[in-house]
């Protein structure tokens, strides 16, 4: 009886450490779950969790992106992401679709919006991550798109990473060959922009 009730104890320590772990949700598209890379451990989300564990940031990550989303898409499933793991951190890189699809820069203000609205009523901080259009859209398209994140940071006072690919979309060496997603050489990149973001965020 008494090992029994030992390991009970063990057991639900065990459980509510588990609870406790504060929770970071990354909730994008290719570009953060890992597209056209050999191993997902070598995306940026990924390096994210291992940064996190060497500075002994006690933080699990979850990685919802999934390749193709829209800021649409997100939307739909992003209140059962918040229910399911209740994150204290939601990074929200969403909209690199919508635009190479060409699809109404307002409507994806719109949506992004709205996901961090939920976020933040669920009791997340949300990090926006900006995106850009390459110049072939046009000047008009690329600055709507491009000062869409922006004007949505600055009316909701969300932390923003202004471009995630910076430094990284003009190097071909860092770039995959589709020109759009980042090479595995390119992941440290990518978490070297988010991180000094983020950091603030973030309690030991």
């Amino acid at each position: 009886m008494k090992r029994l009730l030992v390991l009970f104890v063990l057991v639900a320590a065990s459980v509510s450490a588990k609870v406790e772990t504060p929770v970071i949700l990354v909730f994008g598209d290719s570009i953060s779950a890992g597209y056209g890379l050999e191993r997902v451990e070598r995306g940026w989300v990924a390096l994210l969790q291992t940064r996190l564990k060497d500075q002994e940031y006690g933080y699990q990550v979850i990685n919802a992106s999934v390749s193709g989303e829209t800021t649409a898409g997100g939307l739909a499933r992003l209140p059962r992401a918040l229910m399911l793991h209740q994150p204290k951190i939601v990074i929200l890189e969403l909209g690199g679709n919508d635009g190479l699809r060409a699809l109404p820069v307002a409507q994806m203000r719109a949506n992004l919006a709205r996901m961090a609205d939920l976020a933040s009523a669920a009791g997340a901080r949300v990090l926006l991550l900006g995106m850009r259009m390459p110049p072939n859209y046009g000047p008009d398209f690329t600055e709507q798109f491009r000062s869409s994140y922006s004007d949505l940071a600055r009316g909701n006072k969300l932390p923003f990473v202004p471009f995630l690919l910076n430094d990284i979309a003009l190097s071909p060496n860092l770039m995959q060959a589709d020109g759009i997603h980042p090479n595995v050489l390119g992941q440290p990149r990518l978490l070297d922009n988010v991180w000094p973001i983020l950091k603030p965020l973030l309690h030991k």
